[in-house]
């Protein structure tokens, strides 16, 4: 479709959980750069405490969502029905050009199948990833949502040939990691002597640990045997445990024993979390975005999963399984770009729409 120079392109963002937030702040602004952009962002409130969501927005820079919903707290199906219909009443009041969404989230889905049978182009931001274990509830919705995209930008050329697999090859574009964006940009903000201060100990290495996917708490005793893996490393260093919600209340229910040395704490805005990141000796996570993270700060990484994936994480060393957690020799990730990657989709987007 033809824009004329008074008429911006209306690109429509859904977006509902920690990860879309931080990958949305570099897109964002770089919307908000451009005239020949406007920008409608939804938050569906899959993630709906503050520390989850509203700190993201307050310390990245991220305009106020122009539409705000609140379904959170429901089994998938409910979710995603609930969401479906919500994006497409937006979507009926907005008339977008397009619509936008990341990842892999039941607000990722819920929003590509609303737009697709609505006929509005999709665009999916970190396409092709696979972990080819269709049990996880993020493969499904990665695979729906590639397979109704207009546009897919993929993180690694591994994500373009898993799309080739799968017959898509039109609009496929390789553009690097968007999570890197926001790293180079708010990576270095965080106040690092004081994060030193109040979780390293004189002698004693530092771990950073989360835990939250489905997968590690639904099947009868994984959860304890991971804590039991994590128990280990519990022997030479001190375990930062920031706990997601939902986490903790599970465990409450578990009859599990936690690691000595493990501190759990409330989960940590984006920036001191970068800082936390920067000052560690090793990530223990079930989290795909901190296995980037921990690469994008150069620091080894354990994957609290039987796969990952960000298989180039494995391959170049820096990303080891639980399973196998011996890492391989390392080298830099080429594929995640420069820190341009905003620049490079919405060039694409412009040549497109």
């Amino acid at each position: 479709m033809n824009q004329t120079a008074t008429t911006p392109r209306r690109i429509l963002t859904v977006v509902g959980a920690r990860p879309q937030f931080i990958k949305a702040a570099a897109l964002r602004a770089a919307f908000d750069a451009a005239p020949d952009f406007h920008e409608i962002l939804v938050h569906t409130g899959q993630h709906y405490d503050t520390n989850m969501s509203g700190v993201f927005f307050e310390e990245l820079g991220l305009r106020a969502p122009e539409h705000r919903l609140t379904i959170e707290d429901r089994h998938h199906g409910a979710m995603t029905g609930q969401m479906l219909a919500e994006i497409e009443r937006i979507l009926l009041a907005e008339t977008p050009d397009a619509l936008l969404v990341y990842g892999d989230t039941n607000s990722t889905l819920a929003g590509a199948l609303a737009a697709a049978k609505l006929h509005i182009p999709v665009i999916h931001v970190e396409a092709g990833l696979r972990s080819f274990n269709k049990a996880m509830p993020e493969e499904i919705n990665r695979i729906l949502t590639d397979h109704v995209s207009r546009l897919l930008f993929c993180s690694t050329r591994t994500g373009v040939d898993n799309l080739a697999d799968e017959n898509i090859r039109d609009g496929v574009h390789m553009v690097g990691d968007i999570m890197y964006d926001v790293a180079l940009r708010f990576g270095a903000l965080a106040d690092r002597e004081a994060l030193t201060a109040t979780y390293r100990r004189p002698g004693r290495k530092l771990a950073l640990l989360t835990l939250h996917r489905a997968e590690n708490f639904d099947r009868p005793g994984r959860a304890r045997q991971i804590l039991d893996f994590v128990a280990g490393y519990a022997q030479d260093h001190d375990i930062v445990f920031p706990i997601h919600p939902g986490t903790r209340a599970k465990l409450a229910q578990m009859d599990v024993d936690l690691p000595a040395g493990l501190m759990m704490i409330d989960p940590l805005p984006y920036i001191q979390l970068q800082g936390l990141l920067g000052i560690a000796d090793l990530v223990l996570t079930d989290s795909g975005g901190l296995q980037k993270e921990a690469y994008f700060h150069r620091k080894p990484c354990i994957t609290l999963r039987d796969e990952t994936e960000w298989v180039e994480t494995v391959d170049a060393g820096w990303n080891a399984l639980w399973t196998n957690p011996i890492h391989k020799p390392r080298r830099e990730i080429e594929d995640y770009g420069q820190g341009d990657t905003a620049d490079r989709i919405l060039s694409i987007i412009r040549e497109t729409l």
